[in-house]
């Protein structure tokens, strides 16, 4: 009888988790235009291309067009980025004079995402689906080896 129970509540839980990965692949789903954020090495400049050669993605130049954002990180300066992407031109013309004063530094931070790439839901800003795919150099080759595998997961939905 006790192993019909935890059997029953295997059962249940697999079933949740079954429905949570069905909610999430809808979500991924959902996703047809993608922007990329600026990632180390450069990857979003061969991951945009690799995603622009297959069906799954449109690639747009416009983040106001995006379903979805690529980035490298997330956290605050995810954030920050994206409110500076989307905010209307006019709201930051009108801006108060006081904040004005203040630019924020031009340099991007030095430390950034060792190998994660995250797809950020533009309404929700949750996370549609996450990879880690670190390179191993610099080279053109070793980024877009990374890009095609990141790429090809994403068409399998992984």
């Amino acid at each position: 009888m006790y192993d019909g129970g935890m059997r029953s509540l295997l059962n249940l839980a697999l079933v949740g988790c079954f429905a949570a990965c069905g909610a999430q692949a809808a979500d991924l789903a959902a996703v047809k235009t993608v922007y990329l954020m600026p990632m180390s090495r450069g990857l979003d400049q061969y991951l945009a291309q690799k995603l622009s050669a297959g069906v799954r993605f449109q690639v747009v130049t416009d983040p106001l067009k995006a379903d979805a954002f690529f980035t490298d990180r997330i956290g605050s300066n995810f954030e920050d980025s994206l409110s500076e992407l989307l905010e209307p031109k006019s709201t930051v013309d009108k801006k108060d004079d006081s904040t004005a004063a203040y630019t924020r530094p031009a340099m991007q931070p030095l430390s950034r995402g060792k190998g994660n790439v995250f797809l950020i839901d533009r309404q929700s800003h949750a996370v549609i689906w996450s990879s880690f795919a670190p390179t191993k150099s610099t080279e053109a080759a070793e980024l877009s080896h990374v890009a095609q595998r990141l790429a090809e997961q994403l068409t399998k939905g992984k």
